[in-house]
């Protein structure tokens, strides 16, 4: 059983919703104002011992316990969900309805789906009434049921693919670049020659970009940059990040040695949109960790990053990015500062276009799908 869309029309503030959505099947649930008066019913079972389960990242399933001799009496169930902050918002009181849901009385356990109302990780609480229609359109209802709290889920594989295929759409031409690099602050680079062996180490992902990113707080890498200035072919002289830049060769972490995997696709209310990629070494824990979760690309065809044998010659490898998206390239193992060059770049420090624990603008079209942001 499932949720249906916003109700268009309400034709009673006591009567379920009508006019669904018509691309969703289950017309049994719907989001109702409510305004009149629910009179109490003491017979009517406290729905028992509630069980959350096949949860994502905009549905769940949920059942309960209850005296089977009531049921035939049973018409409705009301629903409560609340995000953890609010879970001691009053139930059905002065229009306080954005999470209220009506339910008929169907065979449990039943399925509540809605991205308008669900966003993936994301603490809710809910409870549940069992209540009877009565015949002059009030409701008898039982007490409230005890208070479950539960976590929505990450994107799934589904909804990571409707994301990569928005992105392809935009992605433009591929322009070929040589170098992967880095930029931090001259003290960053300190500590990784002197605490850290003169590697730089894999850090948890922060939570910037979509909200339902599996890989947010997550997968462990180092972040790297590959897009070039389309005149020069290099890369840019400004950064966010900092003065100093560390460039290793691309072979050195892209080659058939190493898997490639779509992250993610967001924009921070401006007109850049900027594409996650992953690049883990075949069988690293890291690869371990996308082939579970993440949409793994073809390096020798894809849209957004590519590593293609050239026939003629030595053989060697070339390499292209696409032009029309700022690829942030994450490689989840340590990186040796000896395999590269440390220098301090010409350019400024572009502070305004740090994409650190940045928040995706949800109302843009490009790169939202119908889903929890």
């Amino acid at each position: 059983m499932e949720v249906p869309g916003l109700a268009h029309n309400i034709t009673s503030p006591l009567s379920p919703c009508e006019g669904m959505i018509k691309d969703l099947s289950l017309d049994a649930i719907q989001l109702c104002e409510r305004d009149g008066s629910i009179s109490e019913m003491e017979e009517l079972p406290v729905p028992q011992n509630i069980k959350i389960s096949n949860i994502t990242c905009d549905s769940f399933k949920i059942c309960w316990d209850m005296d089977p001799r009531s049921k035939e009496r049973i018409t409705h169930y009301f629903i409560d969900l609340n995000k953890k902050e609010n879970k001691n918002s009053n139930k059905f009181k002065h229009k306080d309805v954005p999470t209220k849901l009506v339910a008929k009385a169907v065979p449990l356990p039943m399925t509540v789906r809605g991205h308008w109302f669900l966003s993936p990780r994301t603490e809710y609480t809910v409870a549940v009434q069992t209540a009877s229609k009565q015949t002059d359109g009030d409701y008898a209802v039982s007490e409230w049921s005890e208070i479950i709290e539960f976590c929505t889920a990450d994107y799934s594989t589904v909804h990571l693919n409707q994301l990569l295929e928005k992105a392809e759409v935009i992605a433009g031409r591929m322009l070929r670049f040589s170098v992967f690099y880095r930029n931090q602050n001259k003290e960053y680079f300190d500590h990784a020659r002197e605490a850290q062996e003169n590697r730089m180490l894999p850090s948890v992902k922060d939570n910037s970009g979509s909200h339902g990113s599996p890989i947010s707080g997550k997968l462990e890498g180092v972040f790297f940059s590959c897009n070039t200035e389309f005149n020069t072919g290099k890369p840019p002289q400004d950064s966010p990040y900092g003065r100093h830049r560390f460039e290793v060769q691309a072979d050195t972490l892209f080659n058939p040695d190493t898997n490639l995997y779509f992250g993610d696709f967001y924009c921070m209310y401006t007109a850049y949109h900027y594409v996650i990629l992953v690049l883990a070494p075949k069988g690293s824990r890291g690869d371990e960790f996308c082939k579970q979760r993440l949409p793994a690309l073809d390096i020798n065809n894809n849209r957004f990053l590519t590593c293609k044998q050239v026939e003629e010659g030595d053989g060697g490898l070339v390499f292209h990015h696409a032009q029309d998206v700022i690829l942030e390239v994450i490689y989840t193992e340590p990186v040796d500062l000896a395999l590269g060059t440390v220098a301090e770049i010409s350019g400024h420090q572009l502070m305004s276009l740090s994409t650190v624990n940045a928040k995706k603008d949800p109302s843009c079209k490009t790169c939202n799908i119908s889903v929890g942001r």
